[in-house]
């Protein structure tokens, strides 16, 4: 059964954030964790320095390891606990960027579902959750071929190209340049959880599902071990299944940053020495990563300055694979992508590819889809049209893009990026102007709710972003 780290991988920036109240003598002892050259000698920001890009970027991954970073098999008793087995696989199951502004205590953090099919390093398309069992491959399969018989090495340089792909991956579906990474796995989420008591969740509704080893009830409760695992693997009986289940993460994340820093996990000296050892143990991180310098950098952030959301979704129930009509992935669009993630630090969006059209884009909705129309707008207004939403149209089954003869070329690109619509050139439209209306049936991009893009108001409709000082109560 794959496990993930799921929401693991928030652990160390919770720990590390613990720091800012507790002092940097406790904190000294993080120096001793397993370090890995995934940034390279030109990526890191160093003490003092101002990111380039306005943000302090860090990659948060949770692979679905039963080794710790050392390579020893996890104990038999932590597999048992968290209901998993002894193998496990080479995919990065959560990415979560996190985006600190410079100058700002506000801290920005966004999912990016692991099925997001994408350019991976290397050549080719595939989901991003991949890039890191392909280059890991690679390097073994190079390094074996110039004649290395080390295992040990082997499997270290391996992993480490294994980091770099997915840290690539990453950096070319968001445009952010990553300054710094941090890698856990199950044991660290087992220890961490324990460490701070316990974290509190609430349920709209009780649960069960006996993949994950979910039962709980409905309210606020309190989980840790095992069962805190559960509450973030479980995807049967949610809404949206694996969106369902990215929520949760995105919740405990929260949850634990609030109890770190609000609650009295800083002030027992235990409970803070064990959150450190549980990291020293399970956690590694970049080999330019000051950790002291990173605590000096975050004096002043509240329980309540962390923010989660998701990047935005095209499609999630994507056929990419005509050979295989099963096969699906999550569709998504790296223009919009990067415009979204510009958005969290107040940046200006990438401009449009050179010769976009700048035709004036209006969506109308004929269905009954609440809030398609802005959808699809946003994503017009990602690929660099000036995209507005027109409201309701009259009723009607299938979807039509419109246009004045002067706009046919624009017209049809239009209908190309929203999954191949028919076209119609009408004397009708005016001049400067392309009209799409939305039928029952739309199937194409901006369907589904996924996040905003950037510079545009999360709508009523759609899943609000998860805050550390929020209620948080989910399904």
């Amino acid at each position: 059964m794959r496990i993930a780290g799921k929401v693991i991988a928030g652990a160390l920036s919770t720990v590390v954030f613990a720091g800012t109240a507790y002092g940097f003598s406790t904190l000294s002892s993080l120096e001793d964790i397993t370090r890995s050259d995934v940034i390279g000698t030109g990526g890191s920001t160093r003490q003092g320095e101002q990111p380039a890009d306005g943000a302090l970027d860090i990659l948060l991954v949770g692979r679905d390891a039963r080794k710790d970073p050392k390579g020893n098999p996890l104990p038999q008793s932590v597999l048992q606990e968290l209901r998993v087995g002894d193998n496990g696989d080479d995919l990065t199951d959560t990415l979560i960027v996190m985006r600190i502004p410079n100058g700002q205590q506000e801290v920005k953090a966004f999912s990016i579902p692991r099925d997001s099919y994408v350019p991976l390093p290397g050549g080719g398309k595939g989901k991003i959750n991949a890039a890191f069992g392909r280059g890991k491959a690679a390097a073994a399969a190079k390094l074996r071929a110039s004649g290395e018989t080390d295992k040990d090495k082997i499997e270290q340089e391996s992993l480490t190209a294994g980091r770099q792909a997915t840290r690539q991956a990453v950096e070319d579906l968001t445009g952010v340049t990553i300054d710094h990474y941090a890698e856990v796995n199950l044991l660290s989420f087992s220890e961490i959880s324990k460490a701070v008591g316990g974290v509190e969740v609430c349920l709209k509704h009780a649960t069960k599902d006996e993949n994950s080893g979910a039962d709980f009830p409905a309210g606020k409760q309190r989980l840790s071990g095992g069962a805190a695992l559960a509450f973030v693997r479980q995807r049967d009986n949610l809404p949206g299944t694996d969106f369902g289940r990215m929520r949760r993460q995105q919740v405990f994340l929260a949850a634990l940053a609030h109890q770190v820093l609000s609650a009295g996990t800083l002030a027992d000296p235990g409970k803070l020495n064990d959150l450190i050892d549980a990291v020293k143990r399970s956690v590694v991180l970049d080999q330019w990563w000051d950790v002291l310098d990173f605590v000096g950098q975050m004096r002043g952030v509240s329980g309540g300055g962390i923010q989660f959301t998701t990047v935005p979704v095209l499609n999630p129930d994507y056929r990419y694979d005509r050979s295989h009509p099963s096969a699906t992935a999550v569709q998504v669009d790296p223009v919009q992508v990067k415009a979204f993630a510009a958005g969290l630090i107040g940046a200006a969006p990438p401009a449009a590819p050179p010769g976009a059209p700048k035709a004036a884009v209006e969506v109308s909705n004929a269905g009954e889809a609440s809030g398609l129309a802005s959808r699809v707008a946003d994503v017009l207004k990602g690929k660099g049209f000036a995209a507005t939403a027109a409201g309701n149209a009259p009723s009607q089954r299938t979807s039509i893009v419109r246009y004045p003869a002067a706009l046919a070329a624009e017209g049809a690109e239009v209908a190309k990026e929203l999954g191949g619509l028919s076209t119609q050139e009408s004397a009708d439209v005016p001049a400067g102007h392309i009209q799409v209306v939305l039928g029952k049936v739309y199937a194409g991009p901006g369907v589904s709710d996924g996040g905003s893009a950037a510079g545009v108001p999360v709508k009523a409709d759609q899943p609000q972003p998860v805050t550390s000082d929020g209620d948080n109560c989910i399904d």
